[in-house]
């Protein structure tokens, strides 16, 4: 689902497990440092629900359950009327978004989560905004704390509200950064995620990545529990006590041979090398697959990629043979220089 956000300066996307794996290192950092020093000396800070005063509390509730409604009904003129001046002045991407999700959305009940207020007084927008939100244990993050990093920050009050929806076609977060103007909220920034893939929430992939690791099958059980991960944070920009739980799961079970938040991984086949550069598991429908991209010199010959795609898939299936007892089947994505790519999907039963 497509999510856009401004002037947050995050990426848009589907994929997002890269953007957090980075936050979470970041986090970690962040919190380690923070220890020894005061917050006073940062010009931004951010409180949760608790210490957030009763009636702002209840501004930004109202204000998104009133966003939540005109998006429900597809009101996308009222949605850029209602938004900050630089997200008007570029409204496609969330007028898409709430297209998009239009089905989801109608008919659907959201609840408010507790929303975290982030503020920054600087007089120049921060290229890395930090907020530490919440009270911090010893070891870091509790129940109801979260980490927020966000690029490119202008100066102002802005309320993360996290919107949980509900209904007869499927459950997802409905994030909606709102900034303060006047006496008002303005919509900032909107992000939709479903809250599952193929039908299974985080906790049935978290589960099933403890089970391949069970079995001493970590190449399944990371890739699980990234989707795990994704599943459980509503934007690529937060952290929680869950997330980082799972991703010190993960941690252990991260293997060197598969590509990994940006690093590549050289795979062999008949004398020649391809250059893997994500592999992660993909929710089409009720199918589970996982999905590989590799550097490509050419994919205007669709004809030659087909050919090359497969030998990809079969190549990493006779390296990995436990995907067979994780996935339906193997996406090989050839990516040219330009950007542009070729994929192909093989069912596991005809992998031979």
């Amino acid at each position: 689902m497509p999510a856009e956000a401004f002037p947050l300066g995050m990426a848009s996307g589907i994929r997002s497990e890269s953007a957090f794996w980075n936050l979470r290192r970041y986090g970690r950092w962040l919190w380690l440092a923070l220890l020894g020093a005061s917050l006073c000396a940062h010009s931004q800070t951010c409180l949760s629900a608790a210490d957030i005063d009763d009636s702002v509390r209840s501004g930004l509730e109202a204000s998104a359950k009133r966003y939540f409604e005109m998006s429900a009904r597809g009101d996308t003129a009222a949605l850029r009327q209602n938004s900050i001046a630089s997200v008007a002045a570029s409204f496609a991407g969330i007028a898409a978004a709430v297209k998009e999700n239009q089905g989801v959305l109608a008919g659907a009940n959201a609840t408010v989560r507790p929303p975290f207020l982030l503020s920054t007084d600087s007089a120049e927008p921060l290229a890395r905004a930090e907020f530490l939100c919440g009270v911090f244990g010893k070891s870091g993050q509790t129940k109801d704390s979260a980490v927020f990093v966000l690029n490119n920050l202008p100066p102002g009050k802005y309320g993360v509200t996290i919107l949980d929806v509900s209904g007869d076609q499927a459950a997802m977060t409905l994030t909606l950064v709102l900034q303060q103007a006047g006496a008002g909220w303005k919509l900032a920034g909107f992000f939709a995620k479903s809250s599952q893939a193929s039908g299974h929430d985080a906790a049935w992939f978290t589960q099933r990545a403890r089970d391949f690791k069970a079995k001493a099958q970590n190449h399944n059980a990371w890739l699980y529990y990234r989707e795990a991960i994704a599943l459980s944070s509503p934007v690529d920009f937060m952290s929680t006590l869950a997330t980082d739980k799972l991703y010190d799961e993960a941690q252990a079970t991260q293997p060197t041979d598969l590509p990994a938040n940006g690093t590549l991984v050289d795979m062999s086949d008949g004398g020649k090398i391809y250059r893997l550069t994500e592999t992660f598991l993909r929710g089409v429908g009720n199918d589970l697959d996982v999905e590989v991209s590799y550097q490509a010199a050419d994919v205007s010959d669709t004809t030659h990629t087909f050919q090359e795609n497969t030998v990809v898939i079969k190549a990493l299936v006779a390296k990995f043979p436990e995907f067979r007892d994780a996935f339906g089947g193997v996406v090989a994505r050839a990516v040219g220089p330009s950007g542009h790519d070729f994929s192909s999907l093989m069912a596991m039963k005809d992998i031979k």
